[in-house]
């Protein structure tokens, strides 16, 4: 007999912009679902990974199963994502999920369509390191920050007006076409739009960095008197820029909306929508893939030409940026959000305490379940022996398999669950 339902132990990612210890919801995870884990109080804990991906692919907790890893077992077992899926995606699993625990912010950045990644890769392999797309939905389990998408057209030319360091760096000439260009008009928006953002991204390095000393200058000063600086984004400004002195990233809140959300809100990153998680912690699904273009607030690799190319300078408000979770038909205590790819889908399961025991319905999909509150003994056909789960504890269950959770938690549990439905 061998399981189709078991644990997994996941990797971390120790990226430079990740909390630190048991600030880190990563770190407090790990270290609740396995306590022999030592957490390193001044190491960052940046990124859970659950699944196959190369560079993180889970380990197996389950001794009576003899491959290693999960990415190693579903290629020796593909029936278990369910036929569609496998049929769909290849024989693999379609989706990485994750948790991010985001201290400083990530870089401007875009995940190219799945056309434009094919070109990118066969072009530039060394950076671009798939072709597949790379659209993302995150969910915050703490109140989160990120930029995502470009602000209503207003509120731009606002800040054009109201930041002359930044109206110095694109141009009189863009900056009144911008202001010019009518709501009657998209496209003509959307041009104006482009010229605008792409003038600032390839500005001359001296230039803008003298330009953002000015005005970090300038905003300090109008604290200090006890100004309202939130015509220029102050606040938001001056942490940007403590984070990454003198980058050109710390101009883009200008353009992108910030948007907040709080925990069980979530957002959707379709292809070529730029975005930057500047901090909070959430759960974060995505296709398996890890192309990146980005073009600020990061040391890393920039592709500026190629990001300013590819966005959707479509402008629109930051309440719209929020994906909502629709409540199940079936069972009250299921969340889903669906978003408009059919590579992965997330199920939100609140089991309040005065239920002791809960179903985990089968769907025809591999699933990745992660516990973030609650504890329960969890029985199924498909693992043979009881499974203990805690908070941080991480299951697959294969395709059509179902699972019982017999709940000893008074808080009742919280559970997230990646599956793919087609």
């Amino acid at each position: 007999f061998s399981p189709v339902v078991f644990p997994l132990s996941c990797v971390v990612q120790n990226y430079s912009w990740g909390k630190v210890g048991l600030e880190s919801e990563v770190a407090k995870l790990l270290a609740s679902g396995d306590p022999l884990v030592q957490i390193q109080p001044d190491q960052p804990y940046a990124e859970l990974w659950m699944g196959t991906h190369p560079r993180g692919d889970a380990i197996i907790r389950d001794n009576r199963i003899p491959q290693k890893t999960l990415g190693q077992w579903i290629a020796d077992n593909p029936a278990c994502l369910g036929a569609k899926v496998k049929d769909t995606f290849q024989g693999c699993l379609p989706f990485l999920f994750k948790v991010l625990s985001v201290d400083t912010a990530l870089s401007v950045q875009a995940h190219p369509n799945k056309e434009l990644a094919a070109k990118l890769h066969a072009q530039f392999p060394e950076h671009y390191p798939d072709a597949n797309h790379k659209p993302e939905m995150a969910i915050a389990l703490t109140p989160f920050e990120g930029l995502c998408g470009f602000r209503p057209v207003e509120e731009i030319v606002s800040f054009l007006q109201n930041v002359p360091e930044l109206r110095v760096l694109i141009g009189e000439v863009a900056a009144e076409q911008l202001e010019r260009s009518g709501s009657d008009d998209p496209r003509g928006v959307s041009a104006a739009l482009r010229v605008c953002f792409t003038r600032l991204m390839k500005s001359e390095k001296k230039f803008f960095v003298d330009q953002l000393n000015m005005l970090v200058k300038r905003i300090s000063q109008e604290m200090e008197e006890g100004k309202d600086t939130s015509g220029s984004n102050g606040e938001l400004l001056l942490r940007l820029h403590s984070q990454y002195p003198g980058d050109i990233g710390c101009f883009t809140i200008y353009f992108l909306n910030l948007v907040r959300l709080e925990p069980g809100e979530a957002m959707f990153l379709g292809a070529n929508e730029p975005h930057a998680y500047l901090r909070g912690d959430c759960v974060e699904c995505m296709a398996c893939s890890d192309n990146t273009v980005r073009a600020g607030l990061t040391p890393k690799f920039t592709d500026v030409l190629t990001l300013c190319e590819m966005l959707n300078y479509t402008p629109a408000p930051s309440t719209s940026k929020i994906f909502p979770a629709v409540q199940s038909q079936l069972d009250p205590n299921v969340y889903l959000y669906d978003p408009p790819v059919p590579d992965f889908a997330i199920m939100r399961i609140e089991i309040p305490a005065s239920i002791k025991l809960y179903l985990i319905s089968a769907v025809d999909s591999a699933s990745i379940l992660l516990v973030i509150q609650g504890t329960a003994v969890g029985t199924s056909t498909a693992a043979a022996s009881e499974m203990s789960l805690c908070r941080g504890s991480v299951l697959f269950i294969s395709a059509n398999e179902s699972i019982s959770l017999h709940l000893s938690s008074p808080d009742g549990m919280l559970l997230f669950r990646a599956c793919c439905l087609l």
